[in-house]
């Protein structure tokens, strides 16, 4: 069996009903849900029974999410799977953190939950929206955004799927235009323009949080989102420039798999990340955990690799 790499499921995977099996399976993710609706009651409700318009909330999104997140690495971990590294997309690198030791569960949720109203608040101030660009390179999208003055390539997630975040008057019109070009946009199941210089007032105030917290060097490698590189020094300034900065997801991807980790599991709601791992190509294994059918299947998986 390869080297494993935990990768943990970003903001846009969430949906009614996540982690109500899990919760009632595995003790170890009852621990992470119980912890966090103990911090911000109502959490477990939102994520077992809330409708699909309320997770899509960036206030709801990201703790509820983050709490599916760990909730699903806890329950791999305890089933005896041992990640070599990590990575989580966007939201999802805050709960990487947390499973890596960066700082306790309880800091990382409430970061989340504040990261989530400074984002939203931002959103707020400057409407705006997602889209992913399916067809066209990162170079072609690039030089489309470059027309216009605030729309901004934010997630390089695979060859031929860039993400753009712009403004809301403008994004039809690149939309349009992306397709004249050839490529196919897909709206994006979040509320505002992440990762976009629109979120520089929420990336300073995590900063100023973050840097209050006595963070420790994370137990296993986790690569950051803004430098595709594991974290070194200052992980305060890494982990609060990425709500500001692109994710270089696929540059992430290739350096893990350079580094040696060949079979990547994501751990959180969906199997987004999964897919964008099989287009970047060169992994022995991938696989999900979302629910406890999933997580047999995974379980089943690595038995197999292990055997050969």
């Amino acid at each position: 069996m390869g080297r494993i790499a935990f990768v943990f499921s970003g903001q846009g995977a969430q949906y009614p009903g996540m982690g109500r099996d899990l919760y009632e399976a595995s003790p170890a993710a009852r621990e992470i849900f119980d912890l966090a609706e103990s911090l911000r009651p109502g959490t477990l409700s939102q994520c077992f029974s809330g409708t699909k318009e309320e997770l899509s909330q960036t206030i709801n999104t990201q703790p509820c999410l983050f709490a599916m997140d760990l909730a699903c690495a806890a329950a791999l971990a305890e089933a005896g799977v041992k990640a070599e590294a990590a990575a989580g997309f966007s939201l999802g690198e805050v709960a990487a953190a947390a499973f890596c030791g960066m700082m306790p569960a309880a800091d990382a949720f409430q970061a989340v939950c504040k990261r989530g109203e400074w984002m939203d608040a931002c959103a707020q101030a400057h409407p705006g929206s997602m889209a992913a660009i399916v067809k066209l390179t990162a170079e072609q999208v690039e030089a489309l955004c470059r027309e216009f003055s605030q729309v901004y390539s934010v997630n390089y997630n695979s060859p031929g799927q860039t993400v753009v975040a712009g403004a809301r008057e403008e994004m039809p019109s690149f939309m349009e235009k992306a397709a004249a070009a050839g490529g196919r946009a897909i709206p994006l199941a979040v509320s505002g323009a992440f990762h976009s210089p629109f979120m520089e007032e929420a990336s300073e105030k995590l900063h100023g949080l973050l840097n209050s917290l006595p963070l420790s060097p994370p137990a296993l490698p986790l690569y950051a989102n803004a430098t595709a590189l594991p974290y070194g020094e200052n992980p305060a300034e890494l982990l609060s420039r990425q709500v500001k900065s692109p994710v270089q997801w696929q540059k992430t991807v290739e350096n893990m798999l350079a580094d040696g980790y060949d079979t990547f599991i994501e751990v959180g709601a969906g199997k987004t990340l999964a897919g964008l791992i099989k287009k970047i190509g060169g992994a022995k294994r991938i696989c999900n955990v979302t629910d406890c059918a999933t997580l047999q299947a995974t379980l089943e998986a690595l038995k197999e690799d292990s055997a050969c």
